[in-house]
Formats: structure tokens, sequence, C-alpha cells
């Protein structure tokens, strides 16, 4: 994919940004320097590959220091709860603010 100077202006009138010539050359050489990136990633064959959890589950010599996923801290929604001005079924309740 490769993005054209028309693309540049598109994309900085969207985002409402006013930028001019000199930004918009860089912006699209940049961009499309990414995009090169992503089509270089994409032509890897990946066919048999499994996903990874985390980045250094392929690493045996590795230990991570995860500390195991308890709760630690007691329920105390109630107590939390108590000076809200408005409370449903332990959610909190707030003015409508989109029509």
């Amino acid at each position: 994919m490769s993005l054209t100077p028309s693309d540049i202006g598109r994309i900085a009138n969207l985002a409402r940004l006013e930028i001019s010539g000199a930004q918009s050359e860089t912006m699209l050489a940049q961009l499309n320097g990414f995009f090169d990136i992503v089509e270089q990633m994409n032509a890897v064959d990946t066919t048999g590959v499994e996903p990874l959890a985390h980045p250094t589950a392929v690493i045996d010599h590795v230990s991570l220091r995860l500390r195991p996923d308890v709760a630690s801290e007691p329920n105390d929604r109630e107590a939390n709860q108590k000076s809200a001005p408005a409370v449903e079924r332990g959610l909190f309740l707030v003015p409508k603010v989109i029509e």
C-alpha cells in the first residue's frame, strides 16, 4: 500500500490539521515507510507458528517474576458507594450527557 500526496491532504483535512507542503512530503515518506515495514512483515510465512502468550515464552532460561492472579483487596462496593448521589444495582448513576 502506498499513499499519495492527495491522501496526505485528505488525512490532514479529516484530522483538522493544517500542514505545509514540506510537512506533507515528510509525512508521506514516513507513512509510506511504515506501510513498507508492514508489507515486509506480512510477507513472512508464519504457517505452523503458534501465537505466543508472552514474548519471552520462547526463552526457556528466563523466568518471569509474575505474581499470582488472586484478589488481594476485599470487595467494599457498598462502603465506596455510600457517598454517591445515585446508585442502582451496584453501579454509579450519572446524568445523561449525550442525547
